[in-house]
């Protein structure tokens, strides 16, 4: 699986695509310290009434448990090293992170925010996972992951959204 997933990686590190190197390393940047989840959430706040505070409250929620058990429990615990970017084309490069790789925190907390404001408000889950997708496609595309730390990621923020979700379902009707 690491063979094919290095070779996948390669393959992306080495077409050329100028026309979505910038759009997608400005994105990957937007989207540190879940900013682009941040200003979704206070877009919903503001323009949708009791609905879109609670799908805001959801996603944040979402994002703040993926966020510790992603970047204080399982990265620490598997260690895996960032991709040698030396084929990434500099003008697609965004600042390597210091953390380890798997799985990637970006894509975790894109798709836990899409999946606790989707389930809370369920016509933005939609266009919230795809802008999650776009997140997690711009950390391959950028050389800072694998594709393996993507998908990983991404299925951690579901899981963990939805986990978080029903723990808060639970102690509301308890």
């Amino acid at each position: 699986m690491r063979r094919l997933d290095g070779v996948v990686y390669a393959a992306i590190a080495e077409t050329p695509t100028p026309a979505l190197d910038r759009v997608l390393s400005r994105l990957s940047r937007a989207a540190d310290y879940s900013r682009l989840s941040i200003a979704s959430a206070a877009a919903l706040a503001l323009a949708g009434g009791t609905p879109g505070r609670r799908a805001a409250a959801r996603g944040m929620t979402a994002v703040a448990l993926t966020a510790a058990i992603v970047n204080v429990v399982i990265k620490p615990a598997l260690r895996r090293r960032r991709p040698d970017r030396s084929s990434v084309p500099q003008d697609r490069r965004v600042e390597m992170p210091a953390s380890h790789s798997f799985p990637s925190g970006h894509s975790a907390a894109a798709f836990a925010f899409a999946a606790g404001a989707g389930r809370a408000l369920p016509w933005t889950f939609p266009p919230l996972s795809a802008l999650a997708a776009l997140v997690a496609y711009s950390r391959v595309h950028t050389g800072v992951h694998y594709p393996l730390d993507v998908l990983a990621g991404s299925l951690c923020g579901i899981a963990l959204a939805t986990a978080g979700d029903r723990a808060l379902d639970f102690i509301s009707i308890g």
